[in-house]
């Protein structure tokens, strides 16, 4: 196995691990373009059918960063690849959760979360965006996903329901141009 893809693969995924606020979604971005335009690891296909992947097995979706490494470097690829995500990440944690505990009454926390939410916020639409972008689905993926969106803040729908739906409009809605 050749190190150096193993040492690139650190490199590309400790320092994303430690920019994740919010959750695996706000990196979505980042890992496409590092994957597929830095790197040419994948092709935009390839990181559409990762990312598919990820959403419909269970647990975390940010599991696509073992399908990653495995893709890139088999086996140890894929363990490389997870640790390299999960333990930097893992102990900032830890040490934040220890000063978040230490200053539990300090009012500088309150400001903290909620400067941390619109950078959130807006990581996960650039995500949604880049997701949509290598689907090459054009106005048409962009505005069913919108108005699936819309429909999400507006109702509690269930969301097979809404997938469904939001499938069975696109398709007539291609088949038409």
């Amino acid at each position: 196995m050749d190190e150096g893809v193993l040492l690139q693969l650190v490199a590309v995924f400790a320092p994303l691990s430690l920019v994740a606020f919010g959750g695996g979604p706000t990196i979505v971005a980042e890992l496409e373009r590092q994957t597929v335009a830095v790197h040419g690891w994948l092709t935009h296909q390839d990181f559409i059918d990762i990312f598919a992947i990820s959403r419909v097995a269970p647990g975390p979706g940010i599991l696509m960063i073992t399908l990653f490494g495995w893709k890139v470097a088999g086996w140890l690829g894929a363990v490389v690849a997870s640790l390299a995500f999960y333990i930097p990440s893992g102990l900032l944690v830890f040490g934040a959760s220890l000063l978040w505990r230490r200053h539990r009454a300090a009012s500088w926390r309150d400001k903290v979360e909620r400067g941390l939410a619109p950078i959130a916020i807006g990581l996960i639409f650039a995500g949604a965006y880049s997701v949509l972008n290598a689907t090459q689905g054009g106005v048409l993926a962009f505005a069913t996903a919108g108005l699936a969106a819309a429909v999400l803040m507006w109702r509690r729908v269930n969301p097979l329901l809404l997938l469904t739906c939001g499938a069975a409009a696109y398709a007539l809605a291609y088949k038409l141009t």
